[in-house]
């Protein structure tokens, strides 16, 4: 049910996504776009945390990962690493660093190859080289309970080859079956449907969300803020998303989820199995795992949004003041195997159709009938029309270790013919003993960002 709720959740501006692109190794997807993979959806475990346990699976505790930078001398390669983790029982903090490699040994290799013999002046040269601060970067990570309902977090970071710093502060709270978070940011760092990022100079938010275990009736509410012309990294381009101009949004979105087994194997559980520990050849290498099932599952809801501000000055697409929608997704799940034996025990397959935007879509295929009575083609192509599915394969390749492959295929395109939107391919190792715990190294072709996160209770 959760990649089922990626549907209502990309209509806000707190939906996580992956990146490698800055130490906090997030981004958030802009709103009112296509839902990103669920690959794509960023671990619910913080970075430092993850730099820590990921510390003891890499040798000196060098934590890899790829992403483009504006300077090509950098290099995409980077390694990180927990370099401080003081915490006691109502606080934590952790210092995260970065280091790019590429363009020191690039510079020591000019250097050496410069002279017949590395002499004093040119072992001073190359020992400058290291003080180059655009090869490293320094992230400070926070968090204090204040009460046990109430979490403060706050994190900033700086990289060498950028100016200015980034910062967030986040204040969560838990209410009876509700979630509500504050949360501002400077500048907060947006991923596109397209594979491109975007800063907002600043950006505030105010949500509270119902919490429902698997299926039933859901709904979230707030207030966000865009402050300051958004700036494009890494590239070039004035066409910026309606959803991140400046202005001030009020949003609220209700749905209905339900899911239905078409057959499930139960794991049988007795009591004498519950006074004992099972051996690990038994358990499951992940608890959600282990129940070969074949289930569907659906979402329906609606969004209703409200813009104050003109954010329209600079931009030739207009927005809405008003806007409400509707959105669908239906999913179907089959899995083989109980993921326990080291061969051949785990394959599963997810298929999900979404549909975005019900207005779009509608139109879309008013205009599809239109121009087939009329025998004239229509060269406007809203992306929000088109129905998208998207496909999860998981397979185990030997005991913890599976291959998955997440791919979103576009049912129609400006050509006129089915296209895959984007894909993602990963290879994860699951801890038996931390029950649904995996480290998951993942690859993306359309960003050209390859990272490993630690994932929990995900599948």
């Amino acid at each position: 049910m959760t990649s089922l709720r990626l549907a209502m959740d990309t209509a806000f501006w707190d939906l996580n996504v992956s990146s490698a692109q800055n130490l906090e190794g997030t981004a958030r997807a802009v709103p009112g776009e296509a839902a990103p993979l669920g690959m794509a959806r960023a671990s619910r475990v913080l970075r430092p945390q993850q730099l820590s346990f990921l510390s003891r699976a890499f040798p000196l505790g060098l934590v890899p990962s790829f992403a483009p930078t504006p300077c090509k001398d950098l290099g995409s390669f980077a390694i990180q690493s927990l370099l401080l983790g003081p915490s006691s029982d109502r606080w934590w903090m952790g210092l995260a660093g970065q280091f790019r490699p590429r363009k020191l040994i690039s510079n020591i290799k000019k250097e050496v190859t410069m002279g017949d013999e590395l002499e004093w002046p040119q072992f001073k040269d190359v020992a400058m080289h290291f003080l180059d601060k655009s090869l490293y970067a320094l992230g400070l990570f926070s968090q204090i309970s204040l009460t046990p309902e109430t979490s403060l977090l706050f994190n900033m970071e700086r990289h060498g080859d950028k100016t200015g710093r980034r910062a967030k502060a986040m204040l969560l709270h838990e209410l009876p079956r509700h979630d509500v978070t504050i949360e501002a940011a400077w500048p907060e760092l947006f991923l596109d449907s397209k594979g491109n990022y975007w800063d907002v100079p600043t950006s505030v938010s105010l949500d509270v969300a119902s919490l429902i275990p698997d299926s039933g009736l859901r709904y979230r509410f707030g207030l966000h803020k865009n402050g300051g012309q958004p700036e494009a990294l890494n590239f070039s381009s004035t066409d910026i998303p309606l959803t991140l101009l400046p202005g001030v949004c009020a949003k609220a979105a209700v749905s209905y989820e339900k899911s239905m087994d078409f057959w499930r194997e139960q794991e049988k559980s007795t009591r004498a199995r519950k006074l004992v520990k099972k051996p690990a050849w038994i358990s499951s290498y992940d608890e959600r795992l282990q129940e070969p099932h074949a289930t569907i599952s659906g979402i329906i809801g609606g969004t209703y949004a409200t813009w104050f501000g003109d954010g329209n000055i600079s931009n030739p697409k207009r927005r809405n003041q008003f806007h409400a929608d509707f959105f669908g997704s239906l999913c179907y799940t089959i899995q083989f195997g109980k993921f326990k034996k080291d061969f051949n025990d785990l394959r599963r397959i997810s298929a999900r159709l979404d549909i975005c935007s019900a207005s779009a879509f509608m139109k879309g295929v008013s205009h599809l009938i239109s121009d087939t009575t009329k025998r004239q083609v229509n060269t406007e192509f809203n992306p929000l029309a088109t129905p998208r599915l998207n496909v999860i394969l998981q397979q185990q390749v030997a005991g913890p270790i599976v291959f998955s492959v997440d791919s979103r295929v576009s049912l129609v395109s400006p050509s006129g013919k089915p296209c895959v939107d984007d894909v993602m391919f990963g290879l994860s190792y699951y801890f038996w003993k931390l029950k649904s715990g995996k480290i998951l190294a993942w690859f993306s072709p359309k960003r050209k960002e390859a990272m490993v996160e630690l994932r929990l209770f995900e599948f």
